[in-house]
């Protein structure tokens, strides 16, 4: 065997051996995690399709091995850390979130250790210089490069049409399915799955009767990492006085049923202003705002000017809306107007990072107070997105920081059952955390992943109508048709 050729078969070796380390994982020894006949050969033509292109690129065989395993320990790396903290390994929609990374890095780095960056930057720099170091001129080898590249492509497009891997990964299970058939061909499958995916047919409208004493003004609060500390620190000196008090006075209040832990805002959000749940979305539910202008007509402001009349909608978030494309989604899902960062002061030192939610009340109050027509207010937070810093206590500890602002929270809940009571307009607030936080040492993604929500009604003179007090666990999607039925009357066909 050659020099090139034992290269290539050490490329191999390594990326079954790296694979080998991404957890979920079969066996405690990496090389034999037992990983399908049809998840190597996958993985041994993309990574062949890898080795092809940096060949192609650079010209030398060992430098195009290395780049092309650089690239699987980047991933490997980047899927335990995500499994670590959130509970998830990587997957195909994280892939569409690298932008988003380089604008927003303190929403993501929090997830990878510091000596797993420091890894991760040394052996980037150490293969890009040696890419232009060891760069080969020769026009034969990068030709060869080429040809790699070219039947590994092919190669793989005719195995995922053949029978055999067809069937598999049919249906989202991405722990079983990377533990099935490892990282890379999880990462392919899943990304195929979700380009076969259509929109759904318009939504089916329907005429409904709203109740006599429906609600005309319609504020729904998204809050960043909102959870009950006494449920998930198992402290019951933990409680939240607004919370307990919302749970007592609501019409209708229990468990959200959450898919996500730590991040993933995006899912909940859908679910509640879509109404589409994660069954009917297939492959979709990963990131559901990649596919959600195709399914305007669901969303809640659109259900509301097409069944209830004379609706506007506005859409509030103290961030940059060209995050997940808000930008673009909110109006296509029929909101009038958005309200951004631009329309917040920047918070001075003492009050963090972010727009306080204590600001995001305010701005709620005061357009609920000009809003004539029936309106729907959609407010997400962000206050309490992590990472959670010490707060300067010796211990450093991480809980105490989540404590103080999840009480900023509880205490936005009461001042906006009290403001909007003091409007004398027949009010509906829906308040509900978006997932449970993700805090080292304190939380972590196994078990439960519900967050509380509460439904509370407010009468023409302001006062709290109990109605019989319902508690019921909802899906994020159940709570979108819950909204509307207080509103709309009786749900009408999707």
């Amino acid at each position: 065997m050659t020099i090139d050729g034992m290269i290539f078969a050490a490329l191999l070796l390594g990326a079954l051996l790296l694979d080998g380390l991404v957890r979920p994982r079969n066996g405690n020894f990496p090389p034999f995690s037992l990983r399908s006949t049809a998840g190597l050969w996958l993985l041994i033509w993309t990574i062949a399709a890898l080795f092809g292109l940096c060949l192609a690129a650079c010209g030398n065989v060992a430098v195009s091995s290395g780049l092309a395993l650089g690239v699987l320990a980047l991933l490997a790396v980047a899927s335990n850390a995500k499994s670590a903290m959130l509970g998830e390994p990587l997957l195909f929609s994280d892939l569409a979130l690298i932008g988003a990374v380089f604008r927003h890095p303190q929403f993501y780095l929090s997830a990878v250790a510091i000596w797993q960056r420091m890894v991760a930057g040394l052996v980037a720099t150490v293969l890009f210089a040696l890419l232009a170091w060891l760069f080969v001129p020769t026009l034969q080898v990068h030709l060869i490069g080429l040809g790699i590249l070219t039947i590994s492509l092919a190669v793989l497009t005719l195995s995922v049409r053949c029978a055999p891997i067809r069937r598999i990964a049919r249906v989202p299970d991405a722990h079983g399915d990377v533990l099935r058939h490892g990282l890379l061909p999880v990462l392919l499958l899943y990304w195929l799955r979700w380009r076969e995916s259509r929109d759904p047919l318009p939504c089916a409208y329907a005429r409904r009767t709203p109740p006599s004493d429906a609600p005309e003004l319609v504020v729904v609060v998204q809050c960043e990492s909102f959870a009950d500390p006494a449920e998930i620190f198992e402290d019951t000196s933990l409680v939240l006085p607004g919370l307990k008090a919302a749970r007592e006075k609501a019409c209708q209040h229990g468990r959200l049923m959450v898919s996500g832990f730590g991040a993933y805002t995006m899912r909940t959000e859908y679910g509640v202003l879509f109404g589409l749940d994660e069954e009917k979305l297939g492959f979709r539910r990963y990131d559901p705002f990649l596919t959600a202008l195709g399914e305007g007509s669901y969303a809640m402001p659109a259900r509301l000017k097409a069944e209830g009349g004379n609706w506007r909608s506005l859409f509030l978030h103290p961030h940059d809306m060209r995050f997940y494309g808000r930008d673009r989604i909110m109006p296509a899902a029929g909101f009038d107007k958005l309200v951004g960062e631009d329309c917040f002061t920047t918070p001075s030192a003492e009050e963090g990072r972010y727009v306080t939610d204590a600001a995001i009340a305010d701005e709620i109050i005061s357009i609920a107070a000009k809003a004539a027509a029936p309106s729907l207010i959609y407010a997400v937070t962000i206050e309490n997105h992590g990472p959670w810093a010490p707060d300067g206590n010796a211990d450093g500890d991480l809980k105490q920081s989540y404590m103080r602002l999840v009480k900023n929270s509880d205490a936005m809940l009461t001042t906006l059952i009290g403001g909007l009571g003091a409007l004398a307009r027949p009010t509906l607030l829906v308040f509900f955390g978006d997932h449970r936080p993700s805090i080292p040492g304190a939380t972590a993604p196994g078990g439960d992943r519900h967050t509380p929500y509460v439904m509370v009604r407010l009468d023409r003179t302001g006062q709290i109508v109990r109605d019989d007090n319902l508690q019921a666990d909802l899906t994020p999607a159940g709570l979108h048709h819950a909204v509307l039925t207080a509103v709309l009357g009786d749900t009408g066909p999707l």
